[in-house]
């Protein structure tokens, strides 16, 4: 990325910082914003932590979202791709045509 870099000052767990991005102000504003509210609901649940340990926490619970969140972009991706080729299966084999996947000339 070269585009314009933005500084954005955002606050996480009661401090201020600058984050420096070629990222729209508003999505890393809403980044932020989520991060302290995971960061939020941690030092809640356990207030006599230290906050550099909520903090990890906070950054464990947002990875295992998008872990999750990759795993289910994958299933689903996986279902529709069998969707597709049922699909095929059902049209007449002269109005099937080539699927991406089916670009490389058989070897049969």
């Amino acid at each position: 990325m070269s585009g314009e870099r933005h500084a954005v000052k955002v606050k996480i767990g009661g401090d201020e910082f600058t984050v420096r991005s070629e990222l729209p102000p508003e999505y890393t504003r809403e980044v932020a914003n989520y991060f302290d509210a995971v960061l939020g609901t941690i030092r809640k649940s356990m207030p006599t932590m230290e906050a550099h340990k909520a903090a990890v926490l906070a950054g464990l619970a947002v990875t295992d979202e998008l872990f999750e969140a990759r795993r289910e972009d994958a299933s689903t991706a996986a279902r529709l791709n069998g969707l597709a080729d049922e699909m095929v299966r059902l049209l007449p084999p002269r109005k099937r045509g080539r699927r991406p996947a089916e670009a490389l000339p058989s070897t049969d």
